[in-house]
């Protein structure tokens, strides 16, 4: 029996990262099952069976995992090839990988390896000890480090030095500060919620010049799959997460060389990759930031453009023959469809696609897998008629709000 029909995948994770791992699976006849939020988008795919996670915190995580090996659709012993879609999850694991590494196949690199490349200041120092290049930085956490401010070049952008969810729920994911005064405030202003943040000299040129290397390294530390990437816009602007993006081959040695290099200096195996500004005034690449034993949001780019790294894993992680890519005549291009109409009308209808000969992509939609598209739309209908019966009900006299 194949090994993708005697060993299945389990994909941590409903959201669109998730939804394009499980397309990315199914392109090679790998049995999946999802495990993630009811409702999320990837739950909505035909491919794959889909298990309920109301709850990612760890003891529910690590017994919904070790439940799904007593399905009789997992060949029992089979060791499951896992997926981490998400950045909770992924401390879960790590914290909890005596239970879970002799039951499930995911390559991680050392506990002090994950936490240092998940954490901003600690991957600062990792990188200039390492000799990339990286815009200069520093951390606060105290009101004493504020002074050191005065040592950057502005503008910088302001972030959270770690993966925090209270500070998520409240701010942005970045901040442009102008000053060393405009960052202090921006710090006070945060320091409640949560005071570990990074200021990092901001690195001139546009979104699209955002650049990223997604890889999957095997537990050898060799790159097994590689990819080059370009993103396009981001949301919001200049600080956001991909609204779209597209292949760089034309940017693929240098990239790939310079993150292999990275990632092999600190010992990484597994899923990662590495996101780069290229400096308008010069065009050297600066790393920014790594994801790190999991995939990135925009993952399926990289299955879109003929290298799927998903199947690459998973094939490499049951010891399967690889696959040859098939790169396509036209590179493709991925797009979250609201936030990059957001992006280029924020940015009076920018478009650096313009100039590159490719096919467009929706994120969503697959002729063959139509369902999650079709339950965005729906609920993008949803979410305006609440906002019109809102807006409604606002301007209703207040003696007539009881009828309304």
């Amino acid at each position: 029996m194949r090994a993708r029909e005697s060993v299945p995948a389990i994909v941590v994770g409903a959201g669109l990262n998730a939804l394009g791992i499980v397309r990315s699976l199914a392109a090679g006849g790998v049995a999946t099952h999802v495990l993630g939020r009811p409702g999320g988008i990837a739950m909505r795919s035909r491919h794959g069976c889909k298990h309920s996670l109301p709850d990612a915190a760890g003891d529910t995580l690590v017994h919904a995992l070790q439940h799904l090996l007593a399905l009789p659709s997992i060949p029992n012993g089979s060791r499951p090839v896992l997926f981490l879609t998400e950045e909770n999850a992924v401390r879960i694991v790590s914290q909890r990988r005596a239970e879970l590494l002799p039951l499930f196949r995911i390559d991680l690199p050392s506990v002090d390896t994950l936490h240092a490349l998940m954490d901003k200041t600690a991957f600062q120092a990792l990188a200039q000890a390492a000799g990339g290049l990286i815009p200069p930085a520093i951390s606060l956490s105290d009101v004493a480090d504020l002074p050191r401010l005065a040592t950057l070049r502005y503008p910088a952008v302001l972030k959270p030095a770690y993966k925090h969810y209270a500070y998520g729920a409240v701010f942005q994911k970045a901040y442009v500060v102008a000053s060393a005064d405009e960052a202090a405030a921006r710090w006070r202003e945060i320091a409640p919620v949560l005071s570990d943040l990074i200021v990092q000299e901001w690195i001139p040129g546009s979104d699209s010049d955002i650049y990223f290397c997604l890889q999957y390294i095997g537990a050898d530390g060799v790159a097994v799959a590689s990819f080059v990437g370009r993103k396009l816009r981001s949301w919001p602007p200049r600080i956001g997460g991909t609204a779209s993006c597209i292949a760089a081959p034309e940017h693929d040695a240098e990239l790939t060389g310079l993150t292999c290099d990275f990632f092999r200096a600190v010992g990484f195996v597994g899923m990662g990759s590495m996101e780069y500004k290229r400096d308008s005034r010069n065009g050297r690449f600066y790393m920014i930031e790594p994801t790190v034993a999991r995939t990135d949001f925009q993952e399926e780019v990289a299955t879109l453009n003929g290298i799927n790294i998903p199947l690459a894993a998973f094939l490499h992680q049951t010891g399967a023959a690889s696959i040859p890519c098939k790169i396509p005549g036209l590179p493709r291009l991925w797009r979250e469809p609201v936030t990059d109409r957001w992006a280029r009308e924020s940015d009076t209808g920018r478009r650096p696609e313009a100039a590159i000969a490719h096919v467009a992509q929706d994120a969503y939609f697959r002729l063959a897998d139509p369902m999650p598209a079709i339950a965005a739309i729906w609920r993008r209908l949803v979410a305006r008629w609440r906002l019109l019966w809102e807006k409604a009900r606002s301007h209703t006299p207040p003696d007539l709000k009881g009828h309304a």
